[in-house]
């Protein structure tokens, strides 16, 4: 367990690179932090061109949940994201059974020809986050009509006003 406290959720992990243990894996980056840091396991600088294919970068470990009741979403980080390096799939999803490594898929949305240059990604830089959360898997029931109808209807998006 890290940081001191746990939902009765336990994830084996594997440290795929050494250097994770040097950059103080696994951590959050604070005490109530909901994402787990991920970290860029890189030989070296790799510059990421704006509106350029999306890069796969190693983090260097690989873990299992094994409780078919939580998966794991690959999130970016905040400020990265501000500076127009995201993830080339928004958001990952890591099912409960998937124990291979993780990677995640890294992009820069910067318009191209812009202001902004490369995104530099270096080793050990955090790269995104892994937020853990719980599953539900409901009943999926087939009907001609809903059994009760809501104030929104069918309205679509920005329906519920700006």
């Amino acid at each position: 367990m890290c940081n001191g406290w746990s939902d009765g959720l336990k994830v084996e992990f594997k440290v795929l690179d050494d250097r994770l243990r040097c950059w103080g894996f696994p951590a959050w980056s604070s005490e109530w932090a909901a994402g787990l840091d991920l970290f860029a396991c890189l030989d070296g600088p790799i510059a990421i061109n704006e509106q350029a294919a999306p890069i796969m970068v190693s983090t260097g470990m690989a873990f299992r949940i094994g409780d078919p009741s939580w998966c794991a979403l690959v999130v970016p980080r905040s400020g990265a994201g501000h500076r127009g390096l995201i993830h080339g799939n928004s958001v990952g999803v890591v099912d409960p059974d998937f124990d291979g490594p993780c990677r995640v898929s890294l992009w820069n949305r910067n318009p191209a020809g812009g202001s902004a240059s490369p995104i530099i990604v270096n080793p050990g830089d955090r790269i995104g986050q892994l937020v853990f959360t719980r599953i539900t898997r409901p009943a999926m029931v087939e009907v001609v009509a809903f059994t009760s109808g809501s104030a929104r209807g069918t309205r679509g998006y920005g329906s519920s006003g700006p």
